[in-house]
């Protein structure tokens, strides 16, 4: 099965993809309206624009440092997954997604990494809760906020994860307790991005290690934008050996040729002899 991840509505219906997932929201903060016949998609606690807005929501860690794009292993600016307002804001979303189609995928879902967060507010909330451990006790803010949004969505929820597979890490990472999301989630999506995929044996591992820990399906999603069409279909024949569907990142276009190279493909050398 094919997908593709896009930003453009009129992509939406075309009949190479078998799912389509739309950008609603990305990590700029830029929103758009909904779209029907589309998983829309929501970067959750990523967002340029919040952050700019008001500094306070970036998660702070022992040091004082905020997890925000002018810092080194941050591509945007991270909003504290326990700001309540700002979760509210993002549930709101999540309100309208369904109200276009009853499927939602959940992007950006955790803390930004393990050091993070040690704002006032994450102090107090340790301190009171029920765990000596932060790293069980942030599994929980994630869980908790992935089940009130489970409530809100009818259909299939979708959830992307960090691509490492290795035992623990996602937890000690972002808070992602994989065993107890499995409860709420329908459907987990790796994004595994090269920009050449020249070699793609790397590909492989990532996916073999998520056939290994995942009970829910997956699927995997590839970077599409400007990649050599055969390095393409190449990973694309690599992933679909493990997930359940494979996506197309952002460009539309790239993603319907591969598909129709792998179609013809599999057509060459059919011989149709008489009956």
């Amino acid at each position: 099965m094919y997908g593709v991840v896009t930003r453009n509505e009129e992509e939406v219906s075309w009949e190479e993809f078998e799912r389509v997932f739309f950008e609603m929201k990305d990590v700029t903060g830029r929103a758009t309206t909904p779209v029907a016949g589309a998983v829309n998609m929501i970067s959750c606690f990523g967002d340029n624009a919040a952050v700019e807005g008001d500094p306070s929501l970036a998660p702070v860690s022992a040091e004082g440092e905020r997890a925000t794009r002018d810092r080194d292993y941050f591509d945007w600016d991270y909003v504290c997954p326990t700001d309540d307002t700002y979760r509210e804001g993002v549930l709101e979303m999540i309100d309208d997604a369904v109200e276009a189609d009853e499927n939602v995928r959940l992007d950006d879902v955790g803390f930004p990494r393990e050091e993070y967060c040690h704002c006032d507010r994450c102090e107090r909330r340790f301190e009171a809760s029920e765990f000596e451990d932060r790293t069980r006790w942030r599994q929980q803010v994630i869980t908790d906020f992935v089940a009130e949004a489970r409530e809100r969505i009818p259909g299939d929820l979708y959830l992307t994860l960090y691509p490492d597979p290795y035992p623990g890490h996602l937890a000690r990472r972002s808070g992602i307790d994989l065993d107890a999301l499995s409860e709420y989630v329908d459907e987990f999506v790796v994004p595994i991005y090269d920009m050449a995929y020249e070699t793609t044996y790397w590909v492989e591992v990532i996916a073999t290690g998520f056939e290994d820990r995942l009970d829910t399906p997956f699927s995997i999603e590839l970077y599409a934008i400007n990649i050599d069409l055969d390095n393409l279909v190449h990973a694309t024949e690599v992933a679909q050996e493990y997930a359940k569907s494979v996506l197309f990142g952002y460009q539309a276009g790239n993603g319907r040729a591969a598909i129709r190279r792998m179609h013809a493909e599999q057509q060459d050398g059919v011989d149709f002899g008489p009956e």
